[in-house]
């Protein structure tokens, strides 16, 4: 499977309660050969209406930080967990994200990036362990398979709590160091 019949086979989805109140499948974005990818855990209301992910306030604060570190955003995948929003931006369920996942590995399979950032606890907690603590265990990377994964601190987080900023500008900074061959491998 190609990424245009995976993006059509996802727009069609309807194995959870989602399914039935998106406005846009949110598949993803980017680069399908990248060496890196953004994994999130859902679209936000600006997300569903656009069908992109991370174009909101907390994309936008994201694309200042690819700018700060000059990665350009058109080189990397952005992708979510779950394809649909939930409602009121609450976190995803268990059940939403174990009917998404599937879409989410396919997406893996098919960009086989070197690099795995996720953005949030949720993803975190998803992709690299289940007791993964952002605070604590940010920017960390771990190898998983083919991978090596770290987990920052989600965007619209740092818009509640500016106090992180610099934590994630940190954090941006020796990814972009590992994109450029500079930074240690895990």
């Amino acid at each position: 499977m190609d990424m245009t019949e995976l993006r059509a086979l996802c727009g069609t989805c309807g194995k959870c309660e989602l399914s039935k109140t998106r406005t846009n499948c949110v598949f993803g974005v980017g680069n399908e050969h990248a060496e890196l990818m953004f994994v999130g855990e859902a679209p936000g209301e600006q997300e569903d209406l656009s069908g992109i992910p991370f174009v909101g306030r907390a994309g936008k604060l994201l694309d200042s930080y690819f700018d700060a570190v000059g990665i350009d955003r058109d080189t990397v995948y952005i992708a979510n967990i779950l394809k649909c929003r939930p409602p009121h931006n609450r976190d995803p369920l268990p059940a939403e994200q174990d009917a998404c996942i599937e879409y989410l590995r396919e997406q893996v399979r098919i960009i086989r990036p070197r690099f795995i950032v996720c953005l949030g606890r949720i993803a975190a907690m998803r992709l690299i362990k289940p007791d993964f603590k952002i605070t604590q265990e940010h920017g960390k990377w771990f190898r998983k398979g083919d991978f090596e994964m770290s987990a920052f601190f989600h965007p619209s987080a740092l818009l509640r709590d500016p106090r992180k900023k610099a934590d994630m500008l940190t954090d941006m900074q020796v990814l972009a160091e590992k994109l450029n061959g500079n930074g240690e491998s895990t």
